[in-house]
C-alpha cells in the first residue's frame, strides 16, 4: 500500500468520479453530497484516521454533542470542588493536579464511577455532578 503522503497527494488529481469510488472502498458509506474540494478534505481525514488512529473516544463524544445540540458538558479542571447533596448528605468530589478524582479519601476513575458508588444506581458523572446541562434554545 502506498504511504500515507502518496495517498493525499494522489488526492489532488482525482477527478469527481474517482473520489467517489474512494470514498465508497475507504468507508463503506454513501458518498456525502458534497462539494470535490470538501470531498478531497473528507477523504484526507479518513486516511488519515486509517492510518494514524482516529480521534479519542472523548473528542468524538463532545463533537457528537455539539452537533446533536442537545446538552453541553464543562469539562473538569484540575482544582475542581464538585458537591452534590445526596440522601441528606453533602458529598465532594475534588479535581487533582493530574486529572484524578477524589472522594472519600479514595481515587476513582470517573465521576460516573464516584456517582455510582454514592447512589447505587448507573448515573453519568458529569450528569449528577451538574456539568451536563440541556441547551438552551436558540
Amino acid at each position: 500500500m502506498a504511504r500515507l503522503e502518496d495517498q493525499l497527494a494522489e488526492l489532488d488529481i482525482l477527478a469527481k468520479g474517482d473520489l467517489k469510488d474512494r470514498w465508497t472502498k475507504l468507508t463503506g458509506r454513501p458518498v456525502p453530497q458534497v462539494s470535490t474540494k470538501l470531498l478531497r478534505l473528507a477523504l484526507a481525514y479518513e486516511l488519515q484516521a486509517k492510518a494514524l488512529g482516529g480521534l479519542p473516544r472523548k473528542t468524538r463524544q463532545r463533537l457528537d454533542q455539539v452537533a446533536a445540540a442537545k446538552t453541553e458538558t464543562k469539562d473538569v479542571r484540575p482544582g475542581m470542588r464538585l458537591a452534590r447533596e445526596f440522601g441528606g448528605k453533602v458529598h465532594v468530589v475534588t479535581i487533582g493536579e493530574s486529572g484524578e478524582i477524589r472522594w472519600n479519601e479514595r481515587e476513582w476513575r470517573s465521576l460516573s464511577e464516584v456517582a455510582r458508588a454514592i447512589t447505587g444506581t448507573r448515573w453519568s458523572g458529569p450528569a449528577f455532578f451538574g456539568l451536563r446541562q440541556k441547551r438552551k434554545a436558540a
